[in-house]
């Protein structure tokens, strides 16, 4: 009774918390700025928030909720909600669901709503939004650019709306978001704390003012957050009254194509968004200062087509694009038309046919390998049996998640099976006394879903930078490898790690992490020279999988091994690497070994270990990043 006094205060105190005022956060503008155009037109497609911890990203966001103008329903006048949607949360309770208790007790099909419907008319703020697995993702996003939702599953047809702010928030050192659904938000912005002394000390005192007193805080701000509110209502009326002529649409698209962003995607985001920020500022057509904060909040995160490429918009580069963007707002004089100006020829592949080559389908040159034939698909890298881990990409796995492949015996821990369990209950209805009415359950009737997907595993490369493996341009084909492995363990949404071994010991020189930028950044700057500490190196990788197990049991993890088994110092460090490689098989991880050994004599140690480990061995007459990527996507 205590405990449940306790959970009511809490919520209590929760619900009558003040919420930090919009007009008090320093040093945001731009974000501030982006959530406005979001609240004056949701259709833009939400704004994703990139940067580090400590930036105020989730207290700016739970402040613009309390902008939205108030909502009318049956329950009369509300205000706009902020629905936080949980990393952990399934898309049954995202988009709803059937409402099982209704069905069983009376029979009748009903749908029971979800997290999008709950946000209709206010703002759905994503936490970590790049730790949230894909698919729902997709969903949000489908959501925030149609206004609706349409769900069709378990015997339920619906459709309501769903029209809000969308507002993900990320630290990039966590992992980054596909480039597929980065294109999906509309507007983007990286927010870091501000290095200038007099502005950090005003945050630090504007928190501690509103810390010490929230009532008193909140009120020195309310006129300015009302006038807000005001103008936020008074842009959502004009929006539709403002103009955006030829001229300035054929400005943003000569933009968008000077930019060389994919699709049309970026050019409709940028119009919609111009058009708002022109009835935010009260205007009554849209101008290139318009246009330009558009493209400043559309495209950087538009232009990063590999999860390598920087993000980011340089302002020169804005400059010199909207120069060359300049000449277009002129339609080009009257004249006969030229046959080489003539569109794309239809009869040719359309945008989403795949460009001629081998591409992902490529397989290394040597052909002792056995990796495949040219022109054939090869597998991608798993692992073997069925896990448990994190959503991702790469081996197969049961979970809250994936699709529902059969009913379940067990209870219903990941949902519940409404079809077996009906099945499983009717044959007892007669000995249960039903005649008519709702279907009688008992306990055993009840079966849970077997659902099937994918898991993310914890990749560990491990790269022999020692002197026999010196020769640049080797090491220089060994660190493409492993930069074309890390994208490929990126868009199977893989922790990855890496550690060097050189000289003496091996080194972790990436601890697990989700951010490729880091990972990239680290691997280029290893050191070469010295010995081959093979030992050292199997002890090393047995470790850090050992840790890493000890924080998530359920993530598995996969060894890459990129080595030419060069163990300097006679037949005792090769016995000692073997017994470690044997040591580190027996915690049950798959392996993998690649054998960078070239030369007339060839000592084979990188076939003994792979033979140790329990790994698939590969064997590369000439080492290239293609290469390597092309064969172990190609292992079984």
């Amino acid at each position: 009774m205590r405990a449940a006094r306790s959970r009511a205060a809490a919520v209590r105190l929760l619900e009558s918390a003040v919420v930090y005022p919009f007009s008090a956060i320093v040093g945001q503008d731009r974000l501030q700025l982006a959530l406005i155009l979001c609240a004056v037109h949701p259709g833009i497609g939400g704004v994703l928030v990139r940067g580090e911890k400590g930036t105020a990203k989730s207290t700016i966001v739970r402040a613009l909720a309390a902008l939205l103008p108030p909502v009318s329903d049956e329950s009369g006048t509300r205000p706009a909600r902020l629905v936080e949607l949980p990393v952990g949360a399934t898309e049954d309770r995202v988009v709803g669901s059937l409402d099982l208790e209704r069905v069983l007790r009376d029979g009748a099909a009903a749908f029971r709503p979800g997290l999008l419907a709950a946000a209709h008319h206010g703002v759905l703020y994503v936490d970590e939004v790049n730790l949230l697995h894909d698919h729902l993702v997709d969903l949000l996003l489908d959501a925030a650019a149609m206004g609706r939702v349409h769900i069709e599953r378990d015997g339920v047809s619906h459709s309501h709306p769903a029209r809000f702010v969308l507002v993900g928030t990320m630290n990039p050192e966590e992992g980054e978001l596909r480039p597929q659904l980065l294109d999906r938000f509309g507007l983007t912005v990286d927010v870091a704390a501000d290095r200038a002394v007099d502005t950090r000390v005003e945050v630090i005192r504007r928190r501690l003012d509103y810390e010490r007193d929230p009532d008193a805080f909140a009120g020195r701000y309310a006129a300015v957050d009302a006038e807000l509110a005001d103008r936020i209502r008074t842009a959502r009326e004009r929006l539709d009254a403002v103009s955006l002529d030829d001229g300035e649409l054929r400005r943003i698209a000569a933009l968008c194509a000077a930019f060389d962003v994919d699709g049309m995607r970026a050019d409709l985001v940028v119009a919609r968004t111009a058009v708002t920020h022109a009835a935010w500022r009260g205007a009554d057509a849209v101008t290139e200062a318009d246009v330009r904060v558009a493209a400043e909040l559309a495209l950087p995160h538009r232009r990063r087509r590999d999860p390598f490429d920087a993000p980011g918009l340089d302002d020169e580069q804005l400059d010199q694009a909207l120069q060359q963007a300049a000449d277009a707002v002129e339609p080009p004089s009257d004249r006969a038309p030229d046959p080489g100006d003539a569109g794309p020829d239809d009869s040719g592949p359309d945008d989403g046919a795949p460009p001629d080559g081998p591409g992902d389908g490529a397989v290394p040159p040597n052909g002792r390998l056995g990796a495949g034939t040219p022109g054939s698909t090869p597998q991608r890298l798993e692992l073997s049996g069925v896990g448990d881990g994190a959503p991702g990409r790469r081996s197969l796995a049961r979970g809250r998640h994936g699709r529902v492949v059969r009913p379940d015996d067990s209870p219903p821990q990941r949902g519940l099976h409404l079809i077996g369990t009906v099945f499983a209950a009717a044959p007892f209805q007669r000995e249960r006394g039903r005649v008519g009415g709702p279907l009688r359950l008992a306990a055993p009737d009840l079966r849970g879903t077997h659902r099937e997907g994918r898991e993310a595993n914890l990749v560990v490369f491990v790269v022999d930078t020692s002197g026999s493996m010196g020769a640049r341009a080797r090491l220089s084909a060994v660190t493409d490898g492993c930069v074309t492995l890390l994208r490929d363990a990126y868009q199977r949404r893989d922790t990855v790690a890496a550690i060097a071994f050189r000289g003496a010991a091996a080194e972790v020189v990436l601890p697990p992490t989700s951010s490729v930028d880091i990972a990239v950044r680290r691997l280029a700057a290893i050191p070469v020279g010295g010995k081959t500490p093979l030992a050292a190196a199997m002890y090393r990788t047995r470790e850090l999988i050992l840790r890493e197990r000890a924080r998530d049991p359920r993530r598995r993890a996969l060894v890459v091994l990129l080595t030419d088994g060069k163990a300097t110092g006679g037949a005792e460090p090769v016995s000692r690497a073997r017994a470690a490689a044997a040591l580190l098989a027996r915690e049950g991880v798959g392996a993998v070994v690649v054998d960078c050994e070239h030369g007339l004599v060839r000592l084979g140690i990188a076939r003994d270990l792979a033979q140790d480990l329990g790994a698939r061995y590969l064997a590369l007459a000439e080492l290239t990043g293609t290469a390597v990527a092309g064969v172990l996507r190609a292992a079984a």
